[in-house]
């Protein structure tokens, strides 16, 4: 008998009747919105395949997780919250890339989840613009949500001892940097190699997928024949940006392309509007061993001249780094995850953790070489330690921020809680008695 889609109407009080040719059904109803099975099933595989654990049966937890959403998602219909589509489309962009790289091409992707890449492009371009959204409207409805110094204290001295959190070591760090030259003769040594490469593409004895695996320097992209998956211009740093997206035959390389990453050519594998798919190969200049040494050199006597009180860590930076990001701060590093110049240990680059781990502060280290994440280049540094705060229980004197964020997050998680409480009872809700004995988080789903 051939399967159809059985539909289980519950707002016309239709009985759901157990059959097995029934491929889905309404199994709640919030609002006009209805919950499918496939839906609950998807979401159970996506969270699945994420690794992301479920704080109970699957079956229970993710049909009321979808339907607090659609109790948020009607709120930001009524108050007219949108997003950008370009940053949702920004957003699968990475979390298509992310499903190919780690199950391994499109074709195993699409085997998965069952479905066309095309189809699951535009399930989770629904389901991002649906999680931007509910974020803007959580947001919208805490805003207003600032406790005062007072009550911050109130609620401190309201604490037990064992749960004020324990604060990790932090450490303000300022380097002191720069890039030992390249010599003219590695350049052109790696251009001749690129230029090699492009020519066997081009009289096809050579593949450039194949030419990308062996010796692109890009490591995670060379595992997939150099390609980069679907990006926006703005993923992309502008020069390589530039020539990508004026290419417009697959068959063709592009001409050598210089980045702050080294030395690239590019081949189009696809164009979508506003998106390109393209593949390279990166290769990277070495900096000679006698470069690196007398960058060392010059940057111990520098380190021994602050030591001796001859000059400050401050005029070096402005005499001698060549550190855009850090030169106008006085050497200052930045926690690229919080944006502010405190970092734990594990957040700082490793050569430097390792660098100021036993030092003092005010200490100077010696001169290293250190990979720089923003240039992706090695570059010569040394480092003073500013300002050390060793682990230790939050107190209002030096954590205040960080008490009054523990107050907000409390607040808001309480008044976000009151508000779904309030608005089940505002909303129609239906569900299938199947699911009426499951242990809610929210007690007002079944009337």
């Amino acid at each position: 008998m051939k399967k159809i889609l059985y539909i289980c109407m519950l707002m016309f009080a239709v009985p759901c009747v157990a059959d097995e040719n029934i491929i889905d059904e309404v199994i709640w109803i919030v609002g006009d919105e209805a919950i499918l099975r496939s839906e609950v099933e998807e979401e159970r595989l996506r969270a699945q395949y994420e690794g992301q654990a479920i704080p109970g049966d699957p079956y229970c937890v993710i049909p009321e997780q979808l339907a607090v959403q659609k109790l948020f998602l009607h709120q930001a219909e009524l108050d007219s919250v949108e997003v950008s589509e370009s940053t949702v489309s920004h957003q699968v962009d990475m979390r298509m890339n992310y499903y190919i790289s780690q199950i391994g091409s499109k074709e195993k992707m699409e085997e998965y989840f069952r479905k066309t890449s095309s189809e699951i492009r535009e399930e989770m371009m629904k389901n991002v613009r649906n999680q931007m959204v509910i974020q803007q409207m959580q947001q919208k409805l805490t805003a207003n949500i600032k406790p005062t110094p007072a009550e911050i204290r109130r609620y401190y001295n309201s604490l037990p001892i064992d749960s004020i959190p324990m604060m990790p070591a932090e450490v303000e760090v300022q380097i002191l940097s720069f890039v030992p030259p390249v010599p003219v003769e590695e350049t052109e040594r790696i251009k001749s190699r690129l230029r090699e490469f492009t020519a066997r593409v081009m009289d096809g004895s050579a593949d450039f997928s194949m030419l990308a695996r062996f010796y692109s320097e890009d490591t995670e992209s060379a595992k997939h024949g150099g390609e980069l998956g679907f990006v926006g211009r703005g993923q992309l740093v502008p020069e390589f940006a530039d020539v990508a997206f004026s290419l417009n035959d697959p068959k063709k390389v592009s001409r050598i392309v210089e980045s702050e990453y080294g030395y690239h050519i590019i081949q189009l594998i696809e164009k979508h509007g506003e998106r390109i798919n393209c593949r390279h190969i990166l290769l990277k200049p070495r900096v000679s061993a006698t470069d690196k040494i007398n960058a060392i050199q010059r940057l111990d006597s520098i380190a021994r001249a602050i030591r001796a009180d001859s000059l400050t860590f401050e005029q070096a930076i402005i005499l001698y780094s060549e550190d855009k990001n850090t030169a106008m701060n006085a050497g200052l590093m930045t926690n690229p995850n919080t944006g502010a110049s405190k970092f734990e240990y594990q957040d700082l680059p490793a050569e430097v953790a390792k660098q100021i781990y036993g030092m003092k502060e005010g200490d100077i280290s010696e001169p290293f070489v250190m990979m720089d994440p923003t240039k992706n280049k090695e570059v010569c540094a040394i480092v003073k330690l500013k300002h050390k705060t060793d682990v230790h229980r939050a107190n209002l004197t030096d954590d205040f921020q960080a008490v009054k964020s523990m107050l907000i997050q409390k607040q808001s998680a309480e008044f976000i809680h009151n508000w779904i409480i309030k608005k089940q009872k505002e909303t129609y809700i239906q569900i299938d008695p199947r699911w009426a004995g499951c242990d809610f988080l929210f007690p007002n789903w079944v009337h």
